[in-house]
Order: structure tokens, then sequence, then C-alpha cells
């Protein structure tokens, strides 16, 4: 059975659940998206209700299906969750905390790597906390030994089960010296998250620096921590014996606003992003003018759209204030339409590559070097992960029939399925419901032709 999306617009559009979606390409994206707060702070803000003594009001929190994983969590550990004042608002009440037990937290956990970061809170009020195995997109190993390295440095008690992971307090965590190998963003918030509580002061070194963690840092200030932000990374905690909530508006989400700019260049569209601000996305700016793109930054938003031909790049992912690895993959999609070769290496994650394979199946000519490529000038260190992807083009894209593995794959997928003449299916397109709030309605405002198949 197709249904046409239209026919359940205004009031609402089909969930992505197990859909699949018939997109007829070669019609150019036009419109206006909004974009709310973003998933990288919202989640963590949540977790970081369960420090505070009062309620917290957390606003412009997106309705993504990982925001219901860490509702669902944290309401299994006693935390009252109800909706706030305005649209998007959410109150969280943490005066009825206690253990949850583990089929419980498994149930609601899924395939989310949040609950990792529920450990330092957990362990502050309750004494103990216990994890599921981690899923996630598989995009990379993302190993978790920082996070519970870290942990063990604040005095926690590390229990590894066939089930999970179990951790203890036996006396009050305490202050740390940590030096992360490498910045990582979910680190970097386990030690915050655990920090602001320690007793003693705990100097955090290579922190990542993104601006959802200065958003997550201006949160915890609310609640009455003291943090400051030193020179090279390095972040600065003074553990304090208790926390109050907060009230706090979400910084706004730069992934998906990079996402739908690579869709109005890829398209040859224009996109006005709601909300886009042009300080957190000077980076990718930067990259997108070079492509070819041309932008206007207004008092509510950005407006984005193609000038002339699309020109090739050279993009290195990379921690903040670098390019993210998570706007590399919707920009490919545009790359394929480039007047000549563009070079991607990914250094973040060591399988972000594997998209690609659909757009070679489309017409693409994107060869993928597993292991990176030795020659050129490099801003970014060359780690032993890399990747990268040599891109010509242009070339004309046609339907296919794909199948989404992960989220900002997925989007790029479809976007490539937008470009591209005739008509695709796409499958597997409900893991778009983690990052994209109401996908489906915001692509039909934007004109996109297509349906979806049940």
């Amino acid at each position: 059975m197709t249904t046409p999306v239209r026919d359940a617009l205004p009031d609402g559009v089909p969930s992505l659940t197990g859909d699949v979606l018939a997109i007829r390409g070669g019609r150019p994206l036009r419109g206006r998206v909004d974009v709310k707060g973003a998933k990288n702070l919202a989640t963590k803000a949540m977790v970081a209700t369960l420090l505070g003594e009062t309620a917290s009001t957390l606003r412009d929190v997106p309705d993504l299906s990982d925001v219901a994983v860490v509702r669902s969590l944290l309401e299994v550990h006693g935390v009252q969750v109800n909706s706030g004042d305005e649209p998007g608002s959410l109150i969280f009440d943490p005066s009825g905390v206690e253990s949850a037990h583990f089929e419980e937290i498994d149930a609601h956990a899924g395939a989310s790597r949040i609950p990792i970061l529920f450990c330092g809170p957990l362990l502050h009020r309750l004494g103990q906390a216990f994890i599921p195995d981690l899923g996630g997109c598989r995009i990379g190993d993302r190993p978790i030994d920082f996070h519970l390295d870290a942990l063990r440095k604040f005095g926690a008690v590390v229990e590894k089960l066939p089930s999970g992971i179990r951790l203890s307090a036996p006396q009050r965590l305490h202050g740390a010296n940590i030096h992360l190998p490498y910045p990582s963003v979910g680190a970097t918030e386990q030690v915050l998250l655990t920090a602001v509580r320690a007793e003693g002061t705990t100097e955090l070194r290579n922190a990542a620096i993104e601006p959802e963690i200065m958003d997550l840092i201006a949160v915890l200030q609310k609640m009455g921590a003291i943090i400051s932000y030193e020179p090279n990374r390095v972040i600065l905690i003074e553990g304090v014996e208790k926390l109050r909530g907060y009230d706090h508006r979400s910084i706004f989400d730069r992934n998906e606003a990079a996402s739908w700019a690579s869709a109005a260049l890829a398209t040859d569209g224009e996109i006005f992003v709601g909300g886009a601000k042009q300080q957190e996305m000077l980076t990718f700016l930067n990259v997108f003018r070079k492509a070819g793109g041309w932008f206007d930054i207004q008092e509510d938003g950005i407006l984005f759209r193609r000038d002339g031909e699309i020109k090739p790049v050279v993009v290195e992912t990379d921690v903040h204030p670098g390019f993210m690895t998570d706007w590399q993959q919707p920009l490919v999609v545009a790359l394929t339409q480039a007047h000549g070769r563009s070079v991607v290496h990914e250094t973040v994650y060591e399988n972000r590559m594997g998209f690609t394979d659909a757009l070679v199946k489309m017409g693409a000519d994107i060869v993928v070097h597993p292991h990176g490529l030795q020659d050129g000038p490099r801003r970014v260190p060359r780690r032993e992960l890399e990747q990268a992807a040599v891109i010509t083009g242009p070339t004309p894209l046609h339907a296919a029939d794909i199948v989404v593995p992960d989220l900002r794959g997925g989007y790029s997928h479809v976007i490539a399925a937008l470009t591209a003449t005739g008509e695709s299916k796409v499958s597997g397109v409900d893991i778009l419901s983690r990052g994209y709030e109401k996908f489906l309605a915001k692509l039909d405002a934007l004109g996109a032709d297509f349906d979806v198949i049940r």
C-alpha cells in the first residue's frame, strides 16, 4: 500500500517506523524548515537533571527517538517528566530517583549509547549504576574505555558482566586529573557530569570543545557547578556538595542545519533554515562557499542555495572547531555533482564511508581508500583509522533501491534520491527519526515528490 504523505498533513505525517520511501527525484528543494534544539545537547542536558535536587526545565527539545529513549530511561529511574509551559519544553522532577532493574534499563535503552552517561549522576545519587551493552549507529567502534577509565579515576568500581557493566561508589567520588588520548565528546561529557559533584577539583586535558559541550557547561553552571574553560582544551571543575535544577533553552542543531544546506546544494534548490546561526557553523559555511554554495545570514536563520556550478573541494573531518564528521556525508552527495575531483578525509570514525556504496550504485564516481591517502598537504594529523573518498564529477545520478545504513548516511541517501532521475525506493528510513524532527513534513514543505510505502 502506498500512502501519499500529503494526505496526512497538516495534522501529522506517517511514522517513519518500518516505512519505505518512494522518492521521485529531479526536483529542487525550495522553502523553509526550522531546526530546534540540538540532539547532542538535549539528551545530555536531560541526563544532567539527575544531578539536581529541584526540578529542571529544558526548552526547544526536539521530538526525536533518541530523546524519547532518554526520557524513558529517566522515568525508569523515577524522574517525573511533564510538558512545560511552551511547545517543545519539558520539566524534569528528580525527587523520586531510585535504582532500576537491569531488565527495565535494557528494554528502554534499545540501541542508544546514552546510558553510559547516566553512570556519574547515578553514582552520586544512588551509589551504583548499571548499563547494558551499548548500541548506536554502526559507524565505528566508539570504545567506552575512555568513559570507564575516567570513572575509575573518580573512584568508581567497574565490574564487567556478560549482560553489561555494573558500577559502584563505596565512598564519595573524588576529583581526578584526566588526560584524554583523543578529544572525545562522549568522554568529555562523562567527566563533566561526574566531576561537578565529586569531592575536590578535576582537571580535564585534551577535552572536546564542541558548541554542545559549551552549552552543557552552561547548563551545569546554572545548576550551581563551578567550571572554567582554560586554553589548550583544558577544563577545570571544582566539585560541589549539591546542585539545583535549571531552566535552559537548547542550542540549535547545527548538524541538521548543515544537512539541509547540503540538500539545497545537491538539488540546486533554495532552503531557508530557521534557527540556524553563523557562529556555530563558521567552518561549514567556509567549505560550503568553496564548494559553490551561497548563503545569507539573517536574524532568524540562514538562507542556502547554489551559486553557479558546484566546485570540487578537499575536506578533512575533525573535532571542533574542525569540519564535523556529521557534515561530510550529506556534502558528499552534492560533491558528486561538482566539476572536478573532490577528496574527503574521514579522520573521526573508521567506518563512515560505507554509505557511498549506494551512491556508486546510483551512478556516482566515488573511490574509497580504506586506509586513507598519504599524499597532499594536510591540516588534520593523520590517524590510523582514517578513510578517504575521492569523488569525481559531475555524474548524473539515477534511481535505485537502497537501504539506509546509519543516521547521516541515511539522510544522504534520501537527498541522493531527490537529486537522481527516476523513482528510488529507500528502506530503513526509521533511523532518521533519531536525528531529524518531523523529517517527512519538512520534505513535504520543501516540495519533495515522495510517497510512504507500508
